[in-house]
């Protein structure tokens, strides 16, 4: 066994205890390091698993890369173990900026569109917009792949290419792509019309949560008199910064539990000491996941905010990040959650309080925004302005 498949193996069947009977295999071959040459007797299961990864890669009519076959094994293992949202890159992504393209997806049943394009990133400078549709990275269609499936394989190290096919209306496009170091993506606040404030929350990274309770005494500063926290298009991100940024509008209370397998429901509480009095909004789409959802799903059921746009994606469960000891990455579903009305986003997303569909769109403006501007001067009349 290679000393880089005897690391990743090892790491990954300690982090796929659900496979079982593949865990074990892997445990144990990591231990006897069995193989097998012509005419022996036929290997035992501890190693099946890593003498066919030798003898594919030795003997394969079509050659193929030992990293490639540790790359297929971990995948396997992961929709084996029935997570489709689990995904493992070669180089982790755990801070402020990583390395790919600039785009952000999200999934609308077979299509997989473009969310996001972050700024001076390849992808912008390629001319990537928002609702393209991703068709195919590197002669690989995305259909049938999950969205981290696909994200992770347009990550990888600064200076390699990446081949995508993309789809506007009926045209086709094909680029080639240079990674790069691409920043997260920030947290923005403005004032938008009148004394209405915007927060615009594009991705629960680290320190968001930070971010958001600063916009908010910011636009208190300025004596706004309404807030629209716009989550459209955020495909979610870190939980502890998804309850951060929840408590910024509540003084305390749950926000979220989770369930991990075999234990009891944990619930996590807000902070306290957030904004409960400025009027609310909360714009939602099809590309709000995951995190987003837990904020808009909470500040809902807790009567702190309306909820405007449409349906939201559907995405309640919990991935947990592992640094591998070569450096990659493994993300692994590990928990499920609910709101606190005891109710579960997944498949079924967040119904909106207000529907705003794409057809209510004018040529010139945003009509959920002006939507969530005029149900802020709603609200405002019936408290008698604000209190």
């Amino acid at each position: 066994m290679t000393p880089r498949l005897r690391i990743v193996t090892r790491r990954v069947a300690l982090a796929l205890g659900a496979v079982a009977a593949v865990g074990t295999a892997f445990t144990l071959g990591v231990v006897a390091g069995a193989g097998s040459t012509p005419g022996s007797d036929p290997p035992a299961a501890s190693g099946v698993l890593d003498d066919a990864a030798n003898q594919i890669a030795g003997s394969s009519l079509k050659p193929v890369d030992r990293q490639a076959l540790d790359a297929a094994a971990i995948k396997a293992m992961l929709s084996a173990a029935g997570d489709q949202w689990g995904s493992w890159a070669e180089s982790s992504s755990a801070g402020s900026s990583y390395a790919g393209v600039g785009l952000w997806l999200r999934r609308g049943g077979l299509r997989l569109d473009v969310s996001q394009v972050a700024a001076k990133s390849p992808a912008e400078r390629a001319g990537v917009h928002v609702g393209d549709e991703l068709r195919a990275v590197d002669d690989r269609t995305t259909r049938g792949l999950g969205t981290a499936d696909v994200a992770a394989s347009l990550r990888g190290r600064p200076g390699t290419t990446v081949s995508l096919v993309l789809r506007r209306g009926t045209s086709l496009r094909s680029l080639v792509l240079t990674r790069a170091q691409v920043p997260a993506l920030e947290v923005t606040s403005a004032m938008v019309q009148g004394r209405v404030g915007r927060i615009t929350v594009p991705a629960f990274s680290r320190g968001v949560g930070r971010q958001v309770r600063d916009a908010v005494r910011s636009l208190r500063d300025k004596n706004t008199t309404g807030i629209v926290l716009d989550l459209r298009g955020d495909p979610g991100g870190l939980l502890s910064e998804a309850v951060e940024t929840a408590g910024a509008f509540l003084d305390g209370g749950q926000v979220v539990t989770y369930t991990r397998r075999d234990e009891q429901p944990q619930r996590l509480d807000a902070a306290g000491n957030g904004d409960t009095r400025t009027p609310l909004v909360v714009l939602v789409d099809g590309g709000t996941a995951s995190a987003a959802e837990v904020v808009a799903g909470a500040l809902q059921d807790r009567g702190r905010a309306v909820v405007a746009g449409s349906r939201t994606f559907g995405k309640g469960s919990v991935q947990e990040p592992y640094r591998l000891a070569d450096g990659s990455s493994l993300a692994l579903t590990v928990a499920r959650y609910a709101l606190p009305s005891g109710r579960s986003v997944e498949g079924v997303g967040i119904e909106p309080d207000i529907e705003v569909g794409t057809s209510d769109a004018s040529q010139t403006g945003d009509a959920a925004l002006e939507r969530a501007i005029q149900v802020l001067s709603g609200l405002l009349a019936d408290t008698g302005g604000r209190g």
